[in-house]
């Protein structure tokens, strides 16, 4: 039973179905790089036609806050030894793009959840929220499981009057008080899936959908080694993102979003937790204000040809910025 009621999660999780990512992505390494080198430029030069092409630029120059001219060490990788390995999504997410540019061209690449700075300019997936993180140029990375949107068709006021959280808890201390001030709280549905844990055996849960999620007008989007990953999908449900102010980010720019318009804050002691929720509870008109306010926000990663320009707007500006592209 233990195996079907995992297929059943598969099936009904919610989440992007990892096959359909990768038989798109194998089909994507069929095609020859010189296709698209070829294109680049004309690609490129149309988006000076766009009417949202300031909107495009202040996006760009966020992601790659580059403003001066650096040299890369002589000793960074080139893109043509750029091969698939153990982490293939961070792979194919970065080569849908670097196929557009010459092999011969050198980059810094740090896949994984990046929480440091890298010492040259590099290409992540998230950085700290910090002022000298210059060097971390971002793109949409791992998005498979970071860029999941619901359309969520239950009422905000319809939802029970409780906060869930179900996340891994191991390795992840700021969770982990989470857990031990809340885990019998009357107002809180908690759940650590965590394998081979150490941590109470009463935190222990199956992992629930994306879907039972939305029975519950607040959500925690706990940060764990980086951001919480849940922050997108919450934040385009009926459903509230309930968080202590980040201190890293990704391509959703979570550096920009601000508390009590798009989430409700809580201290990073999660201390008013209780406080904050009765307060929205009470204030519907206030919760559906933030729940409009995150819809809005989300929209703006919704069109996939403008996400497309601008990851490439990202590289061009890499490579122009550490001298190898006029």
């Amino acid at each position: 039973t233990r195996m079907k009621n995992k297929l059943l999660y598969k099936l009904r999780s919610g989440k992007n179905p990892k096959f359909i990512y990768y038989s798109v992505n194998m089909l994507r390494m069929l095609v020859p790089k010189f296709f698209f080198q070829m294109r680049l430029r004309s690609k490129l030069v149309s988006v000076s036609r766009r009417k949202d092409y300031e909107y495009i630029r202040q996006r760009v120059d966020y992601y790659n806050k580059l403003s001066d001219e650096v040299k890369l060490p002589t000793a960074a990788a080139r893109l043509s030894e750029h091969k698939i390995g153990r982490q293939k999504v961070y792979f194919f997410d970065t080569y849908q793009y670097t196929r557009w540019f010459s092999d011969q061209f050198q980059w810094g690449f740090c896949p994984g959840d990046v929480t440091f700075v890298p010492d040259y300019p590099s290409i992540v997936k998230s950085r700290p929220l910090t002022d000298d993180n210059v060097n971390s140029i971002v793109m949409k990375l791992d998005k498979v499981r970071h860029f999941i949107f619901v359309d969520d068709k239950k009422a905000f006021t319809e939802k029970k009057n409780m906060v869930i959280f179900r996340g891994k808890v191991k390795g992840k201390p700021s969770r982990k008080l989470f857990m031990e001030m809340y885990f019998h709280h009357p107002m809180c549905d908690l759940g650590d899936v965590s394998k081979n844990t150490t941590d109470p055996a009463e935190w222990r849960t199956e992992k629930k959908t994306i879907n039972e999620h939305l029975d519950y007008k607040f959500i925690m989007a706990l940060e764990g080694i980086d951001v919480a990953s849940n922050l997108k999908w919450v934040m385009s449900s009926n459903s509230i993102a309930v968080m202590p102010r980040p201190t890293c980010e990704t391509w959703f720019m979570e550096g920009t979003l601000i508390p009590n318009y798009h989430y409700i804050e809580i201290k990073p002691d999660f201390s008013d937790l209780e406080e904050r929720l009765h307060y929205y509870i009470e204030h519907i008109d206030e919760s559906l204000e933030i729940i409009n306010h995150a819809h809005e926000y989300v929209s703006q990663f919704k069109d996939k040809r403008r996400e497309n320009l601008i990851s490439l707007l990202v590289l061009d500006k890499y490579f122009k910025m550490t001298g190898q592209k006029s």
